[in-house]
């Protein structure tokens, strides 16, 4: 499916620096949570998700509408990426605050 190949290669482009910068120091200080950690990686996130969002709108002529084609697509990585946020916010602040388990990253 060219819609969810797409989606894929924008996710990994827009987050892997980030991703791979926080694997490192994670590994590096032991799995203890300290200096970037994932609030960078929720900042930058949020950040591309509204850039690109407006890069979007913005795109569009004035007087022209554009609908979705695949919804079904849509409303998936929509929904999980809501779930995403909210175990972030479980996993650091209830179940291991400060700390990034194994069991945890696999998840």
């Amino acid at each position: 499916n060219a819609t969810v190949a797409n989606l894929t290669l924008m996710a990994l482009g827009s987050s892997a620096p980030e991703i791979l910068l926080n694997v490192i120091d994670i590994f590096a200080k032991e799995f203890y949570l300290e200096g970037l950690g994932p609030g960078t990686i929720v900042g930058s996130a949020a950040f591309n998700m509204l850039m690109i969002i407006a890069v979007c709108i913005i795109a569009i002529p004035t007087g022209e509408v554009r609908m979705i084609k695949d919804m079904p697509v849509y409303v998936t990585t929509a929904v999980w990426s809501v779930f995403a946020y909210f175990w972030l916010i479980v996993i650091l602040v209830f179940i291991s605050p400060n700390v990034v388990e194994v069991w945890e990253g696999v998840l």
